[in-house]
């Protein structure tokens, strides 16, 4: 008896363990285009990839009865079979009042297919790596009802700006590629060290992506990387320091942090790749943040005859830090050099 009670419990569910049954899913116009990998890892929420591929692989995930891989496009209309896959439950971590209180008042622009928001300074746009949630999970935690919300693009975490959420996968696809293509523009304000009057107009440089030992992701100008191209004009300087708008020609990671501080400019408040003495200097004045701020979306859709361009201004923390700028006495040498 004591050994049929260890099989008993070997073979019982572990606790907050589920196994569904076997789904088969028929997609709409909407849902058609995307990959079936890109499918599955949105239906089986929780699943690793790597648990992905392999049910690709062994042929356990069919569309009209068929095998497939994992770059096959969905069509309207095909039925697609998604096999018992057992995870751990997880209940999606809810965001506070606060947060989604914050969330809503940061909706800078919605319509019926898209919803544009001046992301927060400090929020992640999803979440992972030790974030129980983002701006995507804090938008269907504040919209339970809408069918769909994505993400078009990304924003680093300490970025602030336009973020553009489709509400209809065929938005999506539209603005994925208009991104491809390069048809939409998107233009950020950032601080940066020196005086860029006479700066470089663009750098054109490749970047590669790196782990460091530590775990910590950092991106290098690498001939063996993506190619990228960021143009930037110089707005103002001031004491040692310049307002730049610049403009992503690419949307690589890190892409205008990592050009900037190439061309011998580093952004003010860039823990990662910018200059520490710099950096002091920006946090006595009050800057508590990385100064880097998406501040102009634009796109022409003529698929739908439409001209779209939204802007966010500056937050009042960044306006503030400028203010002490204007303000601060000139901190230079005689030689031109800044001091600090």
């Amino acid at each position: 008896m004591r050994s049929l009670g260890l099989r008993l419990l070997k073979s019982a569910p572990m606790e907050n363990e589920y196994k569904p049954a076997v789904q088969w899913v028929d997609i709409s116009a909407e849902q058609a285009g995307q990959r079936i990998d890109n499918f599955l890892l949105r239906a089986l929420k929780g699943v690793p990839k790597s648990r992905i591929y392999r049910l690709l692989r062994k042929g356990e995930v069919r569309v009209n009865k068929g095998r497939i891989r994992a770059e096959y496009r969905l069509k309207a209309g095909d039925q697609v079979r998604i096999p018992p896959v057992r995870v751990a439950e997880t209940r999606p971590a809810t965001p506070g009042s606060h947060a989604l209180q914050r969330l809503n008042n940061a909706i800078i622009y919605e319509d019926e297919r898209l919803l544009v928001l001046d992301k927060p300074s400090g929020m992640a746009v999803h979440g992972g790596s030790g974030l129980s949630y983002g701006v995507i999970e804090g938008l269907r935690a504040l919209r339970p009802g809408a069918p769909y919300l994505e993400l078009v693009h990304r924003l680093d975490r300490e970025t602030s700006g336009c973020l553009m959420i489709a509400k209809k996968r065929s938005e999506l696809r539209t603005l994925h590629e208009l991104l491809r293509r390069g048809g939409v523009q998107k233009r950020y304000l950032l601080l940066a060290a020196g005086d860029w009057s006479h700066g470089p107009r663009q750098v054109d440089a490749a970047l590669k992506k790196n782990q460091l030992s530590g775990g910590e992701r950092l991106v290098r100008i690498d001939p063996n990387g993506k190619s990228a191209l960021t143009r930037f004009r110089c707005l103002e300087t001031f004491s040692g320091t310049s307002l730049v708008e610049a403009e992503l020609e690419t949307g690589r990671t890190h892409q205008i942090r990592v050009h900037a501080t190439s061309a011998g400019h580093p952004l003010a408040g860039d823990e990662k790749y910018g200059d520490p003495v710099f950096n002091r200097r920006m946090r006595e004045l009050g800057l508590k943040r990385l100064f880097l701020h998406a501040h102009y979306l634009a796109f022409e859709d003529v698929e739908r005859d439409r001209s779209f361009e939204v802007s966010a201004p500056l937050g009042a923390d960044l306006r503030a830090a400028i203010q002490q700028l204007e303000k601060s006495p000139d901190t230079r040498a005689d030689d031109g050099k800044a001091v600090w």
